[in-house]
């Protein structure tokens, strides 16, 4: 006869998912703990809390299950990439500090916990609860998105941890503090990965001396995000692999060095309004760089990355502060990355290049095989191709993506007139057609999306294929746009009209 916890387990089996033997046998039961804990893993907390009521063997799982996600919850109401909000959020309709207090007490004494994984609105002395919990428990890794009604301290027992290998701590309001540099310096010895956001340093506004192999040995990972009030921030962690840096409006000065560093991102940092900001990155086994809508920094240096593979740059300009310091700190920013091989620059930096205070570095892009230019292709950015365009030397694909704003001005090709006379910008193109021989002889794929027909597009694709002797490919996007289709049978017919520098090259139209 079949028991009342064969049944419930049973029916659990089927509410979940999960096929049981076709003759009634629970063979999963049977099943090694570890073995189970990672079947139960790809379920949410909820539907694990009620394995306990199957059965004593079910009840002792859940009280040593390692992983307690309680994100799956979601008491907050909101995404976890919704962006910090100065709002309180809504009253809970449950008070889930006392459902993770009550799970915790429920463990077995000698059961760790590999993660803890929890969002919430709560007073500071019950986040301090419940981590000083989970540290009891030996966690590895510590997840926590938390909301509170003041400003709190960082909780001490996370630092002194010994079994803590991942810590991340995002609050959305309104923000907590770090303790002094000594006393962090002493702490997380065997971390890892390392997340904070929204982080207020008002107080202590340089971070100098923390993020070192004294203090950090064994960090790989560290992303920092929304520090208010840092203006001064080192970062020289031996083992570091992955760091990313973002929202740090107030920064002044950055120094990273790193041995091991192999991937960066710094996005929406340093200070638009000051000009003795500056930069410094040495990093030799740096793979790829992000470096995304930063305001342009007085100063730049960027040494040793000669394993950089991918890079992306861009800037926020203000054009009324863009001095000449300015001008040669992004100079040498680009310099810097000259061994890279695949590079996106946005618009502002087409714009800084056109710039006519605007010095060119000497170093070519010897390794450069993959350039994408995002511009608005002004009448003047003609002159910021070109430089780029000279400092190639084996660039096999170009793709400029054209930023159609109804604001820019832009001369409509007109075949009649084109063929009375040649254009500014074709007469530009033909004049630059020696010193750009490397580039043009190694050129194979071209692609121009947001492709409208005017003047400057039509030219520059003219001129490619005219000296392109290595060119296979050239696509030319108009995008959604509903075109004239009789303007763009002409323009085909007149790149059809005259020879080309390779007899291998296509072209399509999109």
């Amino acid at each position: 006869m079949e028991t009342r916890s064969a049944k419930r387990r049973k029916l659990w089996f089927v509410e979940n998912e999960i096929e049981v033997n076709n003759n009634g046998i629970d063979r999963i039961s049977d099943l090694p703990d570890v073995i189970l804990h990672q079947i139960l893993f790809l379920l949410p907390i909820k539907s694990i809390a009620q394995t306990s009521t199957l059965s004593k063997r079910w009840r002792s799982l859940w009280s040593s299950f390692p992983d307690l996600d309680f994100s799956t919850i979601n008491p907050l109401g909101i995404s976890s990439n919704t962006a910090i909000t100065s709002k309180r959020p809504r009253d809970l309709s449950f008070n889930e500090t006392d459902l993770i207090s009550q799970v915790l007490a429920l463990r077995d004494k000698h059961s760790d916990i590999r993660t803890l994984r929890f969002r919430a609105h709560l007073s500071f002395s019950c986040l301090n609860g419940l981590i000083r919990r989970a540290i009891r428990h030996n966690v590895h890794e510590l997840d926590i998105e938390v909301a509170t009604d003041d400003y709190f301290n960082l909780p001490r027992c996370v630092i002194k941890s010994e079994s803590l290998r991942a810590f991340k701590l995002k609050s959305r309001y309104r923000g907590f503090r770090l303790p002094l540099s000594s006393i962090m310096k002493d702490g997380f010895r065997s971390l890892h990965t390392l997340s904070l956001s929204l982080v207020i340093l008002f107080d202590e506004p340089s971070l100098l001396d923390l993020f070192t192999d004294s203090s950090f040995s064994h960090l790989k990972k560290l992303n920092l995000d929304a520090c208010f009030g840092l203006k001064h921030l080192k970062v020289s962690c031996r083992a570091l692999e992955d760091l990313t840096l973002e929202n740090c409006i107030q920064l002044h000065g950055l120094d990273i060095y790193g041995a091991k560093l192999e991937r960066l991102r710094v996005a929406s940092c340093f200070d638009a309004n000051c000009d003795k900001t500056w930069v410094k990155i040495n990093a030799q086994k740096l793979n790829i760089l992000r470096w995304e809508y930063n305001a342009v920094t007085g100063s730049s240096s960027l040494e040793n990355l000669t394993s950089l593979h991918e890079a992306s740059v861009g800037f926020i300009v203000l054009h009324e502060d863009l001095t000449a310091a300015k001008l040669q700190s992004v100079s040498n920013f680009l310099a810097g990355l000259c061994h890279v091989h695949c590079l996106t620059l946005e618009s502002p930096c087409i714009e800084i290049l056109s710039n006519k205070n605007y010095i060119a570095p000497v170093q070519p892009f010897n390794n450069l095989k993959s350039l994408e230019l995002q511009t608005g292709f002004n009448k003047h950015n003609v002159h910021g191709l070109a430089c780029l365009f000279r400092r190639t030397t084996i660039l096999h694909t170009f793709i400029l993506k054209i930023i159609n704003d109804y604001k820019i001005e832009r001369r409509q090709w007109n075949r009649d007139l084109w063929d009375l006379y040649t254009s500014e910008d074709e007469q530009y193109w033909q004049s630059q057609a020696q010193t750009l021989q490397p580039f043009l002889n190694h050129l194979k794929v071209v692609e121009i999306h947001g492709f409208l027909e005017c003047e400057n597009e039509v030219s520059l694709a003219k001129f490619l294929l005219k000296n392109g002797k290595a060119l296979r490919e050239m696509t030319l996007c108009t995008g959604h746009c509903n075109r004239d289709s009789l303007r763009r049978q002409k323009i085909r017919s007149q790149m059809m009209g005259f020879s080309w520098a390779s007899s291998n090259a296509k072209v399509a139209f999109h």
